[in-house]
């Protein structure tokens, strides 16, 4: 398997820019690599994009064809019609994203990291014998089933630091958190320019869908193989989180390694490794 160092992130990105498609639900925008079968799709969390994904883009292509979206109202693709989506809403958009993509009946290995866990898992339940393998990385678990006081703060705090901050200011105060502190400075950097890059209504959608959805209950009765894996360090949706909720839905975990949130980049060999082997089952 090809490996690619974290120095090239930005001219992995190049090599593998976004293109946008038409599909029934609105313009979708995503990377690609690889081709044939099996395929693998890849959604990403609330504060990225289609970018974070570079190095599974690159290193997984010679087995599978791999592909990674820009989550509604994120890059170029169109936003949900609802002003406060739910988990569904986004997994239905997954299926007309893919059904435009030519897959068919293709049975994908679904790779959701944060709040593409919520994504991923929404769109297994919609359509459960489209999806080969379930794979949820460093899982945002959401705030369904949270006390109304608790659930209202967490979302209006994520509101509040967008509308005070905006973007760019973001993925300043917050940029360095997703990554553990050993991380390189180009992975910072590059951390940083993909939450810059956030449009604030797209981001606003996905805090209120992130604030009404209930990982748990998406996973009761999974009607395929999964996995939860996590990094030692992630201070965002930690370990001991991530475990609990493997537990919980019995399913197995992994543990990504002293690294942080944003493991696809941090620990991408680790990262591609496990989908790799969800590939081959």
């Amino acid at each position: 398997m090809a490996t690619s160092e974290p120095n090239d992130l930005p001219a992995l990105a190049a090599r593998h820019p976004a293109r946008e498609l038409a599909t029934a639900g609105g313009v979708v925008s995503f990377r690609e690599s690889g081709q044939g079968t099996p395929v693998v799709v890849l959604l990403h969390g609330i504060g990225s994009g289609s970018g974070s994904w570079v190095r599974q883009l690159d290193a997984l292509a010679s087995q599978a064809r791999v592909l990674a979206w820009d989550a509604p109202g994120y890059g170029r693709s169109a936003a949900l019609p609802a002003p406060e989506p739910r988990a569904e809403d986004y997994g239905a958009r997954v299926w007309q994203w893919l059904d435009a993509v030519g897959l068919g009946d293709e049975r994908v290995v679904l790779v959701g990291h944060s709040l593409g866990a919520l994504m991923a898992s929404a769109a297994t339940r919609l359509a459960p014998s489209r999806v080969r393998q379930l794979v949820l990385l460093s899982p945002a678990q959401g705030y369904g089933q949270a006390e109304a006081e608790v659930r209202e703060a967490k979302r209006q705090d994520r509101l509040n630091n967008l509308h005070t901050l905006g973007p760019a200011g973001m993925a300043d105060k917050r940029g360095a958190a997703m990554l553990s502190a050993s991380a390189s400075p180009q992975m910072v950097a590059y951390v940083k320019s993909i939450m810059a890059q956030v449009h604030p209504g797209g981001y606003e959608q996905a805090t209120h869908m992130l604030a009404g959805a209930h990982l748990a209950g998406l996973l009761q009765g999974l009607p395929c193989p999964g996995l939860v894996a996590c990094g030692d360090a992630d201070g965002i949706t930690t370990a001991a989180a991530s475990r609990a909720l493997a537990e919980r839905a019995g399913l197995p975990y992994a543990s990504l390694g002293p690294v942080g949130h944003a493991c696809a980049i941090e620990a991408a060999e680790a990262v591609n490794r496990l989908i790799a082997e969800r590939v081959r089952a």
